[in-house]
């Protein structure tokens, strides 16, 4: 897939990007459109990252207008007030990316709802992303923090640094429609919230995962995890992701589904199961299945169960094993909570 966008963003001082804004990525864009924009920013074929001055936005405003972009024009002409520096990107989003403006390119498609998580490849993204702090002034290097600090500080001026982080939050970047956030620090740029999701104050949502939505987000999301339709994460429960691990096993959750408070799995979930609240299911955690009749039919490791629906995953509060049953009754959301009208 080729995506193609136009950017402002924020370099240090020795001119390597920190971090980049591109107010509106389109993913396959017109053959047109890419024609004009190269043609006006003498662009190479494939992927690229054209820096360029406001000055050159007039010849890629008529160029766009000319191909019959009427949107991106207006954009490009935007830029043209600009007193930092702009680029253009062109990309492959199938192939692995070699610069900042790459990566920041593809954490915008993820969080425009452009592509869902694991629908874009982010190897090695890790070590193209400097170490910043997000402060009231915008992204500093942390190397020329201390620089920044002072001449503030000289001009009368407090430095507050929010984090010290390789990613932004997302909502500096994206706000997508038809979504609650009680706390927008907890949600990174290249999330995926779905129309109707609501994260709460201790919910957190990772990079490359998100929520299909409506569902209510009280627990964490982690890198890699993708939340369905109609579920939710009770406060305090994890999802676990693959980064830190070891394993390469995809994490997800069905639609329909509860995990209970301070809960967390280690196996993906299908539709309509239910984990109980404090219950945490690893992979090779041992769990009992029951029949209709509560009866003992095996003992079996939960990564068995993965991706399988309608299971109540429970733990047995007299002899403390994990049990399994079929679950009775798939989760219900309350509609009037999930409006985002």
């Amino acid at each position: 897939m080729l995506s193609f966008a136009l950017g402002i963003g924020t370099q240090n001082t020795q001119g390597d990007w920190l971090e980049i804004y591109y107010p509106a990525p389109l993913l396959n864009p017109d053959d047109s459109l890419v024609k004009a924009a190269q043609k006006a920013l003498d662009a190479p074929q494939g992927t690229s990252a054209i820096s360029f001055l406001p000055e050159h936005c007039a010849s890629l405003t008529k160029a766009l207008e000319a191909a019959g972009h009427p949107a991106q024009a207006e954009l490009a002409d935007s830029l043209s007030a600009s007193h930092r520096p702009l680029v253009a990107m062109f990309i492959d989003t199938d192939q692995p990316p070699q610069t900042a403006p790459e990566v920041y390119l593809k954490l915008h498609l993820l969080s425009h709802r452009l592509v869902k998580p694991h629908g874009l490849d982010l190897t090695g993204m890790f070590g193209l992303l400097r170490n910043i702090a997000w402060t009231n002034e915008g992204p500093i290097d942390i190397e020329e923090l201390p620089a920044r600090r002072l001449r503030a500080r000289l001009a009368g001026r407090t430095l507050s640094v929010d984090c010290v982080d390789k990613f932004p939050k997302m909502t500096d970047y994206v706000v997508p429609t038809g979504i609650r956030i009680g706390d927008t620090s907890r949600v990174r740029l290249g999330a995926y919230l779905g129309e109707g999701t609501t994260v709460m104050h201790e919910g957190f949502v990772n990079f490359n995962a998100g929520a299909e939505g409506p569902g209510m987000i009280e627990g964490r999301i982690s890198a890699g995890v993708m939340v369905g339709k109609g579920s939710d994460l009770g406060g305090g429960c994890s999802t676990m992701g693959t980064l830190s691990g070891g394993g390469n096993i995809i994490i997800k959750v069905g639609e329909g589904c509860l995990i209970g408070a301070n809960a967390g799995i280690g196996i993906p979930l299908g539709d309509r199961c239910t984990v109980e609240a404090g219950l945490y299911i690893t992979a090779g955690a041992k769990v009992t299945l029951l029949d209709d009749q509560n009866q003992e039919v095996n003992i079996v490791a939960a990564r068995e169960l993965a991706g399988q629906d309608d299971l109540l995953l429970r733990r047995n509060s007299q002899n403390g094993r994990i049990e399994c049953l079929t679950n009775k009754s798939a989760v219900a959301l309350n509609e009037a909570l999930h409006a985002h009208n």
